[in-house]
């Protein structure tokens, strides 16, 4: 099951650029077609991408947000799949609109990179920075750079704007758990959408205290968001059950869902790192 989140952070820095040629890479479509796609999936989408959670919606108001920003799209094709099923085709990613002119201005690895592979970047025998969007083949890069590389410890990740592909997504941060890596946010640094949910596999979470997270709620090819499938579908349990499977308790992995839940999936909400550490969800270094 794949899930679909793109959206624009309305922001033209550094930061985002490598978002930006991560959509300029993948097959776009035309300008008329991209207008004409955002219409139907304005008209289509839910009034409400909230979900409710035992007692109603949970919006943390003593959060203290950074940015909240309405967002344009970034119309990404995939290729060729089956028709989609209920939660189907969905993705996460939270990136800038496509600005050629700054991809020379595109984030960067710190340094020259021993190896490379997909968004990744080897940059010393135990630290992978990571710049760019998961897809399908992010898991099997990162298994060959893991395999040729044992020593790797820390998952520094720079510039992520979050997956195209939610079940690679998930394998990419199993693997990560299991090797048992520290994902670290570092200074300037920002993840957004599926690659926050990727930052929560590391086996210890740092965040620089300027890091920012982007959150904000799913929705299918179908125009379907959490809100319209019952708390307990398996949908929005898959969700659940990846949280408590990355060390969160029930309640953790309900509220924290329904937070990212409560920001519409064609905006973004962005939580600051002290924000992160009052959820229980990162320490402040790097």
């Amino acid at each position: 099951m794949a899930f679909d989140r793109p959206c624009w952070d309305g922001r033209n820095d550094a930061r985002g650029n490598a978002g930006s040629m991560m959509a300029r890479e993948s097959r776009l479509f035309s300008v008329q077609t991209l207008f004409l796609a955002l219409a139907a999936l304005l008209f289509a989408q839910p009034a409400t991408a909230q979900i409710r959670v035992d007692s109603g919606i949970y919006d943390d108001a003593s959060l203290t947000i950074s940015e909240e920003s309405d967002s344009g799209w970034v119309i990404v094709d995939d290729g060729d799949k089956s028709p989609a099923t209920k939660g189907d085709a969905a993705q996460r990613f939270a990136g800038d609109w496509i600005n050629e002119a700054a991809v020379d201005d595109a984030a960067a690895p710190s340094r020259t990179p021993i190896y490379a592979a997909g968004p990744f970047f080897l940059v010393s025998a135990d630290t992978v920075e990571m710049i760019g969007t998961v897809d399908s083949d992010s898991p099997a890069a990162f298994a060959r750079m893991l395999a040729r590389y044992p020593s790797i410890r820390r998952l520094v990740m720079v510039d992520c704007p979050g997956s195209v592909d939610e079940d690679a997504n998930r394998l990419l941060a199993r693997a990560v758990r299991r090797a048992g890596l520290i994902t670290i946010v570092p200074a300037g640094g920002s993840v957004r959408s599926g690659a926050v949910d990727l930052f929560l596999a590391g086996r210890e979470r740092i965040a620089a205290t300027n890091a920012e997270f982007g959150v904000h709620a799913w929705q299918d090819a179908d125009g379907h968001g959490p809100a319209d499938f019952a708390a307990n579908d398996p949908v929005n349990q898959g969700y659940i059950d990846y949280y408590r499977e990355m060390g969160m308790s029930i309640d953790a992995a309900s509220r924290f869902y329904a937070l990212t839940n409560a920001t519409p999936f064609d905006s973004v909400r962005y939580l600051t790192a002290n924000d992160m550490v009052r959820l229980g969800l990162a320490q402040i270094g790097a």
